[in-house]
């Protein structure tokens, strides 16, 4: 008894250690001062849109406030060390309406009248120098990224007007094939580009349009690369030597990156991040599939019988270091002048690795990329020096192509599909 006594008068007289500062994450966040983060996909335009209480209301989406069901806010911006956006105007590929050319044009809307609602912080940009200026007054530049091509309608007079609209980049497609373009997780039929795919490809050159190569098939990153004059970028993809998913970049690609001179902008989606997480929902996906045919039809019984197998067989857990891993991967394969940060934040409907659960997260993934030897001038690179270069080797591509050539007048119909007969 006296011992137990002894004991508990230890505990109460011994003070609580204060856990020690992380050295990597001070290091990091010094470091972010000077040289904050430009991440290269973030979809809040698209959240704006389908706001369920207010959609397309840019004035109740207020970026001044904690949303808590979001991901992006300004408080949590600052503490991530976030510096500028390249906000995704996508829209689905799949809608079915007048044609893509009307909701496009509302993104690009909501995303402008977002930007502008906030003079005091944010700056519309246009170039890498508009970035810098910005950067230099304490604002926050931010560009427009325009994910999928079926956006631009086989028109390569809408593309030019999209970038006079302020878009700097286009994913060539998003998940479904176009009349010109294989998408990485549909049929390819072209093997790759078509004649007018690849005139797609000279003429976001002469603009000074990043050719954004996430969501492609293997054959278009290959063709894209063969073709382009500047730098490519992919937006949002991990590799794929780590998580054998359709949306991850191959090594062989990688390797090209070099030449190139194009970066892969790392996303935080989980099953494009860890290969176990990709098989468990493939898994998922089949046992679902089975029991929908056995059931006949029987949705609430189907749904009973899900629950009751994902509490059997809970999803692997994946963290920021998965994450860190395929940056790892990126510098040993591009090296580290080839990797960037695209988080996909409000784009994966609150799915979420554990460390990476908004965007006040990034710090943590840089600390974690000093923990494993990167340097500073590595991170320097990942945080925003890469995509800063490809940005401005874009425009230096673009001045130069604009003195010998003109903007095209080449049609799908003949370039892919011949005289009519």
């Amino acid at each position: 008894m006296r011992r137990l006594a002894l004991f508990a008068l230890i505990a109460v007289a011994t003070p609580v250690l204060a856990q020690a500062p992380d050295p990597y994450l001070a290091r990091v966040r010094k470091l972010l001062a000077t040289t904050p983060v430009i991440d290269g996909h973030n979809d809040v335009p698209w959240e704006i849109r389908e706001n369920k209480e207010m959609p397309r209301d840019v004035d109740h989406f207020d970026l001044r406030t904690d949303l808590n069901k979001q991901d992006t806010d300004f408080a949590r911006m600052k503490k991530g060390g976030l510096g500028g956006q390249f906000w995704s105007i996508y829209i689905p590929g799949e809608v079915k309406d007048s044609g893509y050319a009307r909701i496009q044009l509302e993104q690009f809307d909501i995303a402008r009248r977002m930007i502008t609602k906030y003079p005091e912080k944010m700056v519309f940009a246009r170039t890498s120098a508009d970035a810098r200026r910005a950067i230099a007054q304490g604002k926050f530049p931010s560009f427009l990224g325009l994910e999928g091509g079926h956006a631009i309608e086989n028109s390569l007079g809408a593309l030019r007007i999209y970038y006079e609209l302020g878009a700097r980049y286009m994913t060539l497609t998003h998940n479904v094939t176009l009349d010109w373009a294989d998408a990485a997780q549909d049929k390819a039929t072209h093997g790759g580009l078509t004649p007018f795919g690849k005139e797609v490809i000279r003429e976001m050159n002469r603009m000074g349009m990043i050719i954004d190569l996430s969501h492609v098939s293997p054959g278009v990153m290959s063709t894209a690369l063969d073709i382009s004059e500047a730098p490519v970028m992919f937006s949002h993809s991990p590799a794929r030597a780590l998580s054998d998913h359709k949306r991850n970049v191959p090594d062989s690609i990688l390797v090209r990156l070099k030449k190139n001179g194009g970066i892969v902008m790392v996303t935080f989606v989980p099953s494009f991040v860890s290969e176990k997480v990709r098989q468990h929902g493939i898994t998922r996906a089949q046992h679902r599939s089975e029991l929908a045919t056995g059931f006949g039809g029987d949705t609430a019984r189907l749904s009973a019988a899900m629950v009751a197998w994902d509490r059997a067989n809970p999803r692997p857990p994946v963290t920021l270091k998965d994450v860190a891993d395929h940056f790892d991967h990126i510098r040993k394969v591009a090296g580290p002048d080839h990797v960037g940060i695209g988080g996909d934040f409000d784009g994966v409907g609150g799915d979420h690795i554990a460390g990476l659960e908004d965007v006040s997260k990034y710090p943590d993934l840089l600390a974690e990329l000093a923990r494993r030897g990167w340097t500073d001038d590595e991170l320097r690179k990942v945080a925003s020096g890469n995509i800063m270069r490809v940005l401005a080797e874009n425009e230096k591509v673009a001045a130069r192509l604009q003195k010998t050539r003109k903007p095209s007048t080449r049609t799908i119909e003949e370039l892919d599909r011949g005289p009519k007969m």
